[in-house]
């Protein structure tokens, strides 16, 4: 059974003012701390049996704390802060529906985590990218040529994204989704 939905300009705005008023809050505490919050919260929902397509998304939240914490890929400023903000709202107590909730608790993150990632879909693909590399590292990619791929998978990661911000200005017409 497919159950699908739209979220209104109005629903984005709540979701958008969520997100802001939270990263002032929860980006106030220490990286590690948001960190580990966040993938306590992919334990917990998992843990709970949420519904599949919750599940799927709660990965997509583990790997943008995978990017945070992985040294070799070493995101840094702004990129950095990107997910950290988006990790923060995960990290507030205070969701539309309580986590505790038995089957539903969890999909207001669900939501929030399919935005997010439309939102940092060059970002997420980078380092998807970037782990697909490495792990081909044992069959002869020596660490200058992964750092090489690093720095240009970051620049192929900012284009992109400097690219849909300027087709978004140029849109008259049509959704005008962003985040942040």
């Amino acid at each position: 059974m497919k159950v699908s939905f739209e979220l209104s300009p109005r629903d984005i705005k709540y979701f958008r003012e969520r997100l802001q008023r939270v990263r002032g809050g929860e980006r106030s505490r220490d990286e590690e701390t948001v960190i580990r919050l966040a993938r306590n919260l992919v334990e917990e929902a998992a843990a709970s049996e949420p519904p599949e397509f919750v599940r799927e998304r709660l990965t997509t939240l583990g790997r943008l704390a995978d990017m945070l914490v992985d040294a070799q890929w070493r995101l840094e400023g702004r990129d950095r802060a990107r997910i950290l903000d988006a990790l923060a709202y995960f990290v507030d107590p205070d969701d539309m529906i309580s986590d505790r909730t038995p089957g539903l608790g969890y999909l207001d993150d669900a939501i929030m985590i399919e935005l997010i990632s439309q939102e940092l879909k060059h970002d997420i693909k980078a380092y998807e990218d970037f782990s697909a590399i490495r792990g081909k590292r044992s069959k002869g990619i020596d660490a200058d040529k992964l750092e090489t791929a690093r720095e240009s998978l970051l620049s192929r990661m900012r284009r992109r994204r400097h690219r849909d911000r300027e087709s978004r200005r140029q849109q008259s017409n049509g959704p005008r989704f962003r985040l942040w």
